[in-house]
């Protein structure tokens, strides 16, 4: 086994060869496309020729040479890591046609043709219309216009990864595609998962995994370049005595091409290209284990009919169309096998975000209710690459132990870091070693410490309480109480309405000043109806006249006045409704302007948050015993709903440290002397 390590400093090479492009006026943003198919063609080559050396050293050189063409190329593709009859027949390399500036470029072209099919797909070696993945046509037409080609393919030509085995170039292709994504103008939305926290997430796995001779399916749902799937793969495979297949799928073009050429060098290994939310490349398959890390506040609205008319059952439900991150979680679940296990990396908001009732909330509530969600870990600030937030490890299990069933684990791993010595763009913290154990030991004991809880998980759920309050005047009463059973209200005839400002005395308008107006229905637009919708009963002198008495609303003693000559009568509570309409001409009436006035009682919709138990008839006296402590206005119970939200602030927080009183006066009286020092030295001068 080649030290990994030892290939980092090719990091450094690989880099250098953007010094090219930087000259020739590419902006550092676009150089991941010129780098990555190049990259993969010295990636591809070194593995080949590794293939051939191996394929040397079980059949025998001399054996393998007494092979005509035709058999030894059926050997070499038998393999299923591809092949290339430039290498192979002419035994010339990258390196070998960059020697040669006069043929170089048909050497070249025969150089990519030589590759198979498949691997003539990834490059985009013939690409044309659709699908180009990582488009080296593309790239090579550009570098010849700027007339840099022979030059930037002898740079590359110049990197030998023939001596690093899988597991070595796989290390780095994860540091070069991380420094591809810092440059690249990603959103916070598309992360690439660090070294260290794909070592966390692989920990955490491998601490649930015993050895066996029973196959491992561990699938990536947004695979990317497979950084995170291979990576947990190789630490698994460290660790545990366990044959390991692996799967993804992504839609991105060119990180699927290089995840699809990794795969084939690997012993069991399957790519998907295609968005996994629409077009499930593995349908069938259930997998033992499901990690993830899903674009975050990304919008699905672009496919959204075909996620709304999904047929296969993933979708319990639908989340708010700006953020898909909750349609990958509930996908990664329904693709777990009896006995699998998952991480899934989220940012906070699918913690806490919609209200009770909500999408977002009824998700959570269901992978409560099925008991699937052992843990959620906050991982410190500042540790992606093009992000400085909060990020959390959800732990999926659908073989939790006996004493941890009903039960989930906050791990506020906020401060189990390290400081870098070096920032890599916004990421200047990296979860150690030291730091990446005490979490999986605080998650494999599944007892509370300093920065761990374990809550039964109703802790999680609330009721969501709604209510129609009734208000009532200081009295305590309410306009109800005037009306007759079955009633909502009392209609009156008004002969006049004044709102200190303007009267108005006709209650059907039957006609219009032609100076002022069009018509009726333009007194109505712009006149009647901004009047009457400007009435406020509340915050206006506003009186209804009738023919036997006058009503108004006394703001001080909120109750309805209604005054009959001299006798000045208290309704409680009420609202003063005033309403317009403009009818058109029937058969039986002219147009018209009619203004309404109904009282009624002063009822108002309210929410309480009430805290859940699980016991159905504990919960409603709960929800009982808070009513009759912090509601005191008459009310009648509405809909009650349940929701869920997991917050690590409500649950971590520590409240900052008042200073005394004595130290702040202290303080002040300082402050006071160096003012008089400092104002006597003004006035001295």
């Amino acid at each position: 086994m080649t030290d990994n390590n030892n290939i980092l400093q090719y990091e450094s090479r690989i880099w250098a060869t953007a010094d090219l492009l930087r000259g020739c006026g590419i902006k550092e943003s676009e150089w991941p496309s010129y780098m990555m198919p190049f990259f993969a063609l010295v990636m591809i080559e070194s593995r080949l020729i590794r293939m051939l050396d191996e394929l040397t050293a079980e059949i025998g050189e001399a054996e393998l040479a007494d092979l005509d063409a035709e058999d030894r190329m059926t050997l070499i593709q038998d393999r299923g890591q591809g092949y290339n009859k430039f290498i192979f027949e002419r035994n010339l390399t990258l390196k070998d046609i960059c020697k040669n500036d006069k043929s170089f470029d048909n050497d070249f072209e025969a150089y990519l043709k030589g590759f198979d099919g498949e691997t003539r797909d990834l490059l985009g070696v013939e690409a044309t219309d659709g699908e180009k993945f990582l488009d080296i046509k593309g790239v090579i037409a550009k570098l010849k216009a700027k007339k840099v080609l022979l030059g930037y393919t002898k740079e590359w030509s110049g990197i030998d990864l023939k001596p690093f085995d899988n597991s070595a170039i796989t290390t780095l292709e994860e540091h070069i595609k991380r420094r591809w994504a810092d440059i690249s103008a990603e959103t916070a939305g598309e992360q690439y998962t660090p070294d260290d926290v794909i070592g966390l997430i692989a920990e955490i796995i491998a601490s649930k995994i015993e050895d066996s001779d029973r196959l491992l399916k561990i699938y990536d749902c947004t695979c990317g370049g497979g950084n995170l799937l291979f990576g947990v793969e190789d630490r698994i495979n460290a660790k545990v005595q366990r044959l390991t297949q692996t799967f993804g799928q992504d839609w991105n073009d060119a990180l699927y091409a290089l995840a699809k050429i990794e795969s084939r060098f690997r012993l069991d290994s399957k790519i998907e290209h295609g968005n996994t939310l629409t077009d499930d490349k593995f349908y069938n398959d259930e997998f033992e284990v499901v990690i993830a890390n899903p674009p975050y506040g990304v919008s699905w609205k672009g496919y959204e009919k075909a996620i709304k008319d999904d047929k296969t059952q993933r979708f319990q439900y639908v989340p708010s169309i700006s953020d898909g991150q909750l349609l990958f979680m509930q996908h990664l679940i329904s693709k777990l096998s009896e006995q699998g296990m998952g991480v899934v990396v989220h940012n906070g908001s699918t913690l806490f975000s919609g209200d009770a009732g909500s999408a977002e909330s009824n998700i959570r509530k269901w992978m409560l209710d099925i008991d699937i969600v052992e843990a959620v870990i906050q991982l410190p600030t500042d540790e992606f690459f093009n992000t400085g937030i909060y990020t959390y490890l959800w732990v999926l299990n659908k073989r939790k132990s006996s004493d941890r069933l009903n039960k989930v684990m906050l791990i506020n791993a906020s401060e189990k870091f390290k400081p870098l010595k070096k920032n890599k763009g916004s990421k200047r913290k990296e979860i150690d070693e030291t730091s990446r154990l005490e979490i999986v030991e605080t998650l494999a004991r599944f007892v509370d410490n300093d920065y761990a809880r374990v809550f039964d998980k109703e802790f999680f759920y609330f009721n969501k309480q709604g209510i129609m309050l009734t208000n009532v005047d200081e009295q305590g009463r309410s306009f109800a109480s005037h009306l007759k059973d079955g009633k909502t209200s009392l209609k009156l005839s008004p002969i006049a309405l004044d709102n200190g400002v303007r009267s108005l005395t006709e209650f059907t308008i039957t006609d219009y000043d032609a100076a002022k107006f069009d018509s009726l229905a333009d007194l109505y637009e712009q006149d009647i109806k901004p009047f009457v919708d400007s009435l406020d009963y509340k915050d206006q002198p506003l009186v209804v006249t009738t023919d036997k008495a006058v009503y108004s609303f006394d703001s001080d003693r909120e109750t309805i006045i209604k005054q009959s000559g001299s006798k000045r009568e208290e309704l409680g509570c009420g609202k003063i409704v005033v309403k317009s309409a403009f009818k058109k001409a029937s058969k039986t009436q002219a147009e018209r302007i009619e203004i309404t006035v109904e009282l009624t009682p002063d009822y108002q919709k309210d929410y309480e948050i009430i805290p859940f138990h699980r016991d159905e008839v504990a919960n409603r006296e709960a929800i009982a015993a808070f009513m009759a402590k912090y509601i005191t206005k008459p009310f009648e119970y509405l809909e009650n709903v349940v929701g869920v939200e997991i917050n690590f602030n409500k649950v971590f927080y520590k409240p900052e440290k008042l200073r005394s009183v004595e130290e702040i006066l202290g303080e002040i009286a300082s402050l006071d002397q160096e003012l008089q020092k400092l104002e006597k030295l003004i006035i001295d001068n």
